[in-house]
């Protein structure tokens, strides 16, 4: 890799021209969508020619990127820096975790904002572009939480999608008590986000039974971390994924699931995408690098290290079955959630795995690991590889194609990839800020040799160049079309089936009963003739039958059927007059 100046007799102007201009000379531009030999010339942070024989400014920087691969910088849609939670913050803030993704081939990050219960959504948001507006240094938008449902939170809603460039918003189905929504809240979220032109993110979990669960293991005297495996089993994450594709369709609402950690919930994901559902499925850097065995691991810390939700899960064959579904596109997109917390922190766990801070690593590894157990394996090509690890997202998130594509007029966010470039994965040596990798010893081949943000070299030769506050926050606008569009279609067509549906009918004006309002035991004035027949399965009315029904429905026959005044209890029932001319024993006979 060599990077030359055209011009080296420049003046000062000039010299700070050139900064703006960059070539990328001899490399093969990959898109998700093909592969071509190009040149790409970027201009004041964005994409100006691709192609061969182009004609640049003099001044211009060179790269030579000859036998090399040109991509759209990654897009990792599932980050939490600066993250207080837990009774801790993330060791990853957004200066040290966004330097780490930049050295790993991110050049977008999507991060979530998260309120408390008692907090707006307005307040949440300002506070975290507070914090990542003045460390950041590559572009980056947010995801919104909804951890409470009332009025306020719907109009917050409102404002955050048309004001504030949010279009996705997450409810949480663990963490009873501080995050977790119950279904019913979860439909109006997510019908509110089919207003909005919004997509709604699920954690998918049932937290109910994972409480029980944890007090069990609790009870077994099981407090270290392989507790936490045994408490959340695959069957509750592919529950509530089904629970949450359901009550999406309900609301013909798009679904994004988040961290798909397990095959049966990706299995749910793949069943709705057949069945022509708008759902997205994303697995994550840990559960297609790794596994949950390293709950059983005999060191403490390197077993607490992989503890996050859902869990890694002890199936080996886990992790290339996720990845055999992201090549044939049941899972559409690749994060991290990367939350990391160092072992000191982990150690607020150790006596109770309940309290074991939960999130790993992976901002940095993220794209190494998929091109080494994706790419190297013969399960996806290159063109899959852009789509998975940034087309796609881009695509979702309405960020196509100024994010995620490799054109004219997109954002000089690109990465110069070697295919044969390797290193093995150590926390002595990755950029991120916590002290442990679950990747450690990890050895990979394909890496990123030069990352470019807006144009700028900012990773190079192993050495980063990176400016704090140097990024900017990205809106991304509503009622996406690759999101949307059949959607919208779909919803014409609804309407005018319901309609077709709709029985015109003469009014009804016939006698309606009344319902009497309950009387007290020994209430005279009220005469048993006036009131309503009862239900078997409604309570008898006073001074008649005080006892519950029978467990069949039926009245309890303990109950007296008449009063002292003659009236009985069902006085108000019909009566028919019917003879019967063959009773048993004989034919009735006499005078009527």
């Amino acid at each position: 890799m060599t990077v030359s100046n055209t011009n080296h007799n420049l003046s000062p102007t000039k010299a700070e021209s050139s900064q703006h201009r960059l070539l990328i000379k001899g490399g093969r531009v990959v898109n998700d969508d093909g592969t071509t030999l190009a040149d790409v010339f970027i201009e004041e942070g964005i994409i100006k020619q691709v192609g061969l024989n182009l004609i640049v400014p003099g001044g211009t920087k060179t790269i030579d990127a000859t036998g090399k691969f040109v991509m759209p910088g990654g897009i990792d849609t599932h980050t939490h820096l600066e993250l207080h939670f837990m009774g801790t913050r993330t060791a990853d803030d957004f200066y040290t975790g966004t330097k780490a993704a930049i050295a790993g081939g991110t050049t977008t990050i999507l991060d979530f904002v998260i309120p408390t219960k008692e907090q707006s959504l307005i307040e949440a948001y300002n506070q975290w572009r507070e914090r990542a507006d003045a460390k950041i240094c590559c572009d980056y938008g947010l995801h919104v939480a909804i951890t409470s449902w009332n009025e306020q939170v719907a109009k917050d809603m409102e404002i955050l999608t048309k004001e504030k460039g949010v279009n996705s918003f997450k409810v949480f189905m663990a963490y009873p008590g501080t995050f977790m929504l119950q279904d019913d809240e979860i439909y109006q979220v997510f019908d509110k986000c089919r207003e909005l032109g919004a997509i709604a993110m699920v954690h998918a979990e049932n937290g109910s039974v994972i409480k029980e669960l944890e007090k069990e293991m609790s009870k077994l005297g099981i407090t270290g971390p392989e507790g936490h495996l045994l408490s959340r089993p695959e069957k509750l994450e592919a529950e509530a994924t089904n629970r949450a594709i359901t009550i999406a369709e309900q609301t013909r609402c798009p679904l994004y699931v988040v961290h798909v950690m397990s095959k049966t919930a990706a299995d749910k994901v793949q069943e709705a995408r057949l069945k022509g559902q708008v759902v997205f499925g994303e697995p994550i850097a840990a559960s297609l690098g790794t596994d949950g065995s390293q709950y059983f691991h005999k060191c403490w810390q390197h077993a607490a290290a992989h503890v996050m939700s859902p869990p890694l899960r002890d199936d080996a064959t886990t992790a290339p079955y996720l990845m055999d579904l992201l090549a044939n596109g049941s899972l559409s997109t690749t994060g991290t959630d990367h939350c990391t917390f160092n072992v000191n922190q982990k150690a607020l766990g150790k006596d109770d795995f309940r309290k074991i801070p939960n999130g790993v690593n992976g901002i940095e590894d993220r794209l190494s690991v998929i091109w080494t157990k994706g790419v190297e394996t013969g399960k996806l090509d290159i063109n899959q590889f852009v789509a998975v690890t940034s087309s796609n997202a881009a695509r979702i998130f309405n960020l196509y194609p100024k994010k995620g594509h490799i054109a004219v007029g997109s954002d000089g966010d690109c990465l110069i990839w070697d295919p044969q470039a390797t290193k093995t994965i150590s926390a002595s040596t990755h950029h991120q800020a916590c002290d442990f990798n679950i990747f450690e010893g990890l050895h990979c081949r394909g890496l990123p040799i030069v990352t470019i943000v807006a144009g700028k070299i900012v990773y190079e030769n192993e050495q980063l160049n990176v400016i704090q506050g140097s990024g900017k926050y990205v809106e991304t606008a509503c009622f996406t079309d690759y999101v949307y569009q059949k959607l919208n279609r779909r919803e014409q067509i609804r309407e005018q089936s319901i309609k077709q549906r709709h029985v015109e009918r003469e009014p009804y004006t016939g006698e309606v009963i009344t319902v009497a309002k309950p009387i007290a035991n020994g209430d005279s004035k009220t005469s048993p003739k006036n009131l309503p027949i009862p239900s078997i399965h409604e309570a008898p009315a006073a001074g008649f039958h005080n006892r519950p029904a029978t467990r069949a429905g039926a009245r309890n026959l303990f109950d007296s059927s008449f009063t002292l005044s003659g009236d009985q209890w069902d006085d108000g029932n019909l009566r028919k007059t019917t003879r019967v001319q063959q009773p048993p024993g004989g034919q009735s006979k006499g005078l009527w």
